[in-house]
């Protein structure tokens, strides 16, 4: 396994974890754009932007780039989250240059007025579908609850008026903005040829020209509400609780995600013993994201509307217990077991090594091997998943409670 880097003149990044042994090439284009950075006016930018990517270039209809992915037999996608917008392909070895090629077209888009037009209606029409699906959006209301006027409180899709009142031009002026060279890491894993790599990069890309993207990442605020929301069409009250965590450039969050493995994993964790285990809730689970500048502790809960108010109190009292108490070291120990168990089997195909690959490098331009990673977590004591709750207790929240449950309170 070898780790390599080059930067082209015009400041695009090329980076890539070569491994002789795969028998197949993961390439991907990660674009530091997301819903942080866009404004009220343009707010779900990036998420249309990337729908608009596969609407065709000047060489190519979009018909084109479908059958051309095809033909090499890809496996290919993209996605726009509230930091990244990621266009990336599995493809085997010999189709190297021709997925870059392509990709790099795909992102020199030909953004016409007509197709503007058409998937304006699929993204307002994606949009009403989740509202009216109970806890689509939860996420969204919660989080713009929660962070208030901080970036990170944006949308990914935006709203049914931002979405409509948004201008073709503007859109355009968003995609220089943000789609500059030196914005753009170009990430390979797997079966890599390198120099062949670079090579492609600089005779495809080199000629985009760079513009100032720059991105704005101050703290999060400190945040304690508590919000019901009356959905009398839902069948479960669906209840979400952010809470401030470690960020992606702080060693913390190494023991936040162990922590929350601890309390919240799918099985085998304490929400799932005292909720999902015993009836009481069909889903509950505590995860944690980290973000630049900012971090998200993020629980989740779906149960009978009738057992909502005495579920929210096992949940604050679950975390404080923990608080007063900490953890085991039969409960650290199955942790980290669990993560490092997720991270091998990621690890074992080049399409799971490229996003952690090229997430290290987009967030903090650091390269992290699998053993990096796994004797990092392997390092982790109690103290310092204790340190953690000292620094963002739990207890501190936002909560959101969306179904048909009434006269839901705080607990305490």
């Amino acid at each position: 396994m070898e780790f390599r880097e080059h930067t082209l003149a015009n400041g695009l990044s090329i980076v890539a974890e070569c491994n002789d042994e795969a028998h197949t090439t993961a390439l991907g284009f990660f674009v530091q754009t997301g819903a942080r950075d866009e404004t009220e006016s343009d707010a779900g930018v990036s998420h249309f932007l990337e729908h608009m990517m596969f609407k065709g270039t000047p060489t190519r209809t979009a018909e084109d780039v479908n059958r051309e992915f095809d033909d090499m037999g890809a496996h290919y996608n993209a996605f726009t989250s509230e930091e990244h917008t990621v266009y990336y392909a599995a493809v085997l070895p010999e189709f190297q240059r021709a997925a870059v090629e392509l990709w790099a077209d795909v992102l020199r888009p030909s953004l016409r007025d007509e197709d503007f037009t058409t998937e304006k209606q699929v993204i307002i029409e994606e949009i009403k579908m989740y509202e009216d699906q109970p806890p689509y959006l939860a996420d969204d209301k919660c989080r713009a609850l929660h962070y208030g006027g901080h970036p990170l409180s944006h949308s990914v899709l935006g709203t049914v008026e931002s979405i409509a009142a948004l201008p073709v031009e503007a859109m355009r002026k968003y995609f220089e903005r943000r789609y500059s060279p030196g914005n753009i890491a170009l990430v390979g894993t797997g079966r890599v040829d390198f120099d062949g790599l670079v090579t492609a990069a600089e005779q495809i890309c080199g000629a985009w020209k760079p513009v100032e993207a720059g991105r704005s990442a101050p703290p999060a605020p400190r945040a304690k509400s508590f919000h019901p929301v009356y959905k009398e069409t839902s069948t479960l009250e669906y209840v979400l609780q952010f809470s401030n965590a470690p960020g992606a450039t702080d060693e913390d969050r190494y023991a936040a995600k162990v922590l929350a493995t601890v309390l919240g994993d799918d099985s085998g964790s304490r929400l799932y013993w005292a909720l999902v285990d015993e009836g009481l809730a069909e889903q509950a689970s505590l995860g944690h994201q980290d973000y630049q500048g900012a971090g998200l502790f993020m629980t989740y809960m779906a149960c009978d509307p009738v057992l909502a108010q005495a579920n929210l109190e096992r949940i604050a009292e679950l975390f404080a217990q923990v608080q007063r108490e900490g953890i085991t070291d039969a409960e650290l120990a199955q942790a980290k077991s669990k993560i490092n168990s997720r991270v091998v089997l990621a690890s074992e195909r080049p399409r799971g090594r490229l996003f952690n690959v090229g997430g290290n490098w987009i967030q903090r331009r650091e390269y992290r091997t699998v053993r990096d990673d796994l004797e990092r977590i392997d390092r982790l004591t109690r103290n310092d998943l204790m340190d953690v709750l000292a620094r963002y207790p739990l207890s501190e929240n936002t909560t959101l409670a969306i179904g048909p449950a009434q006269n839901l309170k705080a607990p305490g």
